[in-house]
């Protein structure tokens, strides 16, 4: 019998970073790369990741909401044992503190991303780490 690899989905909308699928699978995760939250939501109804990977977008003309992790992150409160990295622009850092504060399990990676950092936050979450939420 095989065990089952850890899955993670990736969120790539604007990119602006490598391509960490070799990283993801250098890891041992079963990964999936969409474009799109309304994609992931999709592939959330049939999955259950072990960690999400997206960006952070700050975007003042939402109506009900101010960036695009809101909707994802009311789907993960039905999921609370997936972990999610969000790629932030450093310039934004405040907003995307203050939806922390809203969401505390966020885990942040400011840009330019690395893959020496993303991997460290990746093998913490898979290692069940405290120190993730820096």
């Amino acid at each position: 019998m095989t065990a089952t690899r850890p899955a993670l989905l990736a969120i790539f909308e604007l990119g602006g970073y490598p391509n960490f699928m070799p990283l993801y699978q250098r890891l041992g995760f079963d990964a999936t790369l969409v474009n799109s939250l309304r994609k992931a939501r999709n592939w959330l109804k049939k999955h259950r990741p072990v960690v999400i990977v997206a960006e952070y977008n700050f975007q003042s003309d939402f109506r009900d909401r101010s960036s695009n992790l809101e909707t994802l992150m009311a789907i993960l409160q039905k999921m609370p044992e997936v972990g999610l990295i969000a790629f932030y622009q450093p310039n934004q850092r405040a907003r995307f503190e203050a939806l922390r504060e809203r969401f505390p399990t966020i885990v942040g990676l400011a840009y330019p991303i690395t893959e020496t950092a993303l991997e460290a936050r990746l093998q913490a979450m898979l290692s069940g780490g405290e120190d993730l939420l820096q």
